[in-house]
């Protein structure tokens, strides 16, 4: 890089105030957003970053599953681009940050270019994926996920709300149902900036997260069946107490995840007991179980750490367990090019600095299947996110901004 870029950074205050605009398309009571995907309001928000990207001079293509690319040309535009971004549908009670932070820092790399007059070889493109959280419609993640075929078009326009609405319906009545292909857009390298969601960065002290990859995640569903019966005249050892025996599994979950540290994880998030009667004995439960990590090796250990432990349960207790594996979702390393670019670019800038695998989703696991990709996290106040109270503080933002700048200029060179 020249002197010229090495002293290159973007607006915090423009990034700020793009942020608190977009928020404010479907603003709720208590300081969040709620923009479900393909709603009115997410239209309103496609328009407005839509508008700003054409008032920076970036031509807009949007694909069949209504994924837009706005692109700043390169001057060989033969190149395939330098891509940055995220999402900006939201939870039901979402933030303000989560996802649109990543497309609005994209959108504050370009406007920064456009100010100094510097021009890249390779074009830069923003852009932003449909229906990431998946909160209205399944599967999470659509619109990256069409993008690399992980699942197809016609599957995701299938997809039906609550109210029988389909997402083919929607995206043509928003008017963002696209010509191009999904998948028919090449991608040089793909950067995505996203606030942590999660503690570890504010836990220590450091400005930005530079993520190496992403983990795996396992999800069953466990049944234990026993038998009902009334809870005063059945003597306690003639019992068949499912709640019992599905307490002795729980906390194994735990001790699994804490047996793979640093990145184990175990939760059991939900349960359903039946006949769910005060004086009842349980005669049967499900509840699910999460596991996660960060490498296939040890998420297959814990994996047969939970199928042995249940397996023995049952032969223990002599109640039917059934454990069924209903999702898994691969560890996903980025490319090394690209987490040396995020890496070298904090270090450029004099951040603190350390690197997070994330725990969470995100669109880069989709497209580091077509193309080099890394992540770059800022710290988000008590690690709260998927919430209306979700903060993160501007200079923060700021500082995460200007490592995608010279991360990207990295790859897209300076001419």
């Amino acid at each position: 890089m020249t002197m010229t870029t090495e002293a290159l950074r973007i607006d915090g205050k423009r990034l700020w105030d793009a942020l608190m605009e977009l928020a404010q398309i479907g603003a709720t009571d208590k300081g969040g957003v709620k923009r479900l995907a393909l709603t009115d309001l997410d239209r309103q928000g496609r328009d407005l970053v839509v508008r700003w990207g054409r008032e920076a001079g970036m031509t807009i293509t949007i694909d069949q599953i209504g994924n837009v690319f706005m692109r700043r040309a390169g001057t060989n535009d033969a190149l395939p681009p330098v891509m940055t971004g995220s999402h900006i549908d939201t939870q039901p009670t979402g933030g303000k940050f989560d996802g649109n932070y990543g497309v609005l820092a994209g959108l504050e790399v370009v406007r920064t270019l456009n100010d100094h007059g510097i021009r890249t070889e390779a074009p830069i493109e923003v852009a932003f994926w449909t229906n990431e959280e998946g909160s209205r419609f399944v599967p999470v993640m659509m619109g990256s996920g069409v993008f690399c075929g992980a699942f197809t078009l016609e599957h995701a326009y299938a997809a039906k709300d609550v109210d029988g609405k389909t997402v083919g319906e929607e995206l043509e009545r928003i008017g963002y149902r696209g010509d191009q292909v999904p998948g028919d857009h090449p991608i040089g390298a793909y950067f995505e900036t996203h606030i942590e969601q999660g503690p570890v960065l504010e836990d220590a002290d450091k400005v930005i997260g530079v993520v190496p990859a992403v983990m795996g995640l396992s999800w069953y569903d466990c049944t234990v069946t026993g038998m009902e019966a009334h809870a005063g005249p059945t003597p306690m050892h003639l019992r068949r107490d499912a709640m019992q025996v599905a307490a002795k599994i729980i906390p194994e979950v735990v001790a699994i995840a804490n047996r793979y540290p640093p990145y184990g994880r175990g939760t059991v998030g939900m349960m359903q007991v039946f006949p769910n009667s005060r004086n009842v004995i349980p005669g049967q439960v499900k509840f699910s179980i999460d596991l996660r990590n960060v490498s296939d090796e040890l998420l297959n250990r814990m994996h047969d750490e939970i199928t042995a432990f249940v397996d023995q349960t049952a032969r223990d207790t002599g109640l039917d367990i059934k454990l069924e594996r209903v999702s898994y979702y691969p560890p996903c390393p980025f490319h090394p090019d690209v987490v040396g670019a995020v890496r070298s670019a904090t270090a450029k800038l004099g951040y603190p600095a350390m690197d997070v695998v994330s725990g969470a989703g995100h669109d880069a696991i989709y497209a580091a299947r077509l193309a080099p990709s890394g992540m770059i996290f800022v710290p988000c106040k008590d690690g709260i996110s998927h919430n209306e109270i979700e903060d993160a503080q501007p200079a923060h933002l700021e500082a995460g901004c200007n490592v995608l700048l010279h991360a990207m200029l990295e790859r897209a060179k300076v001419v």
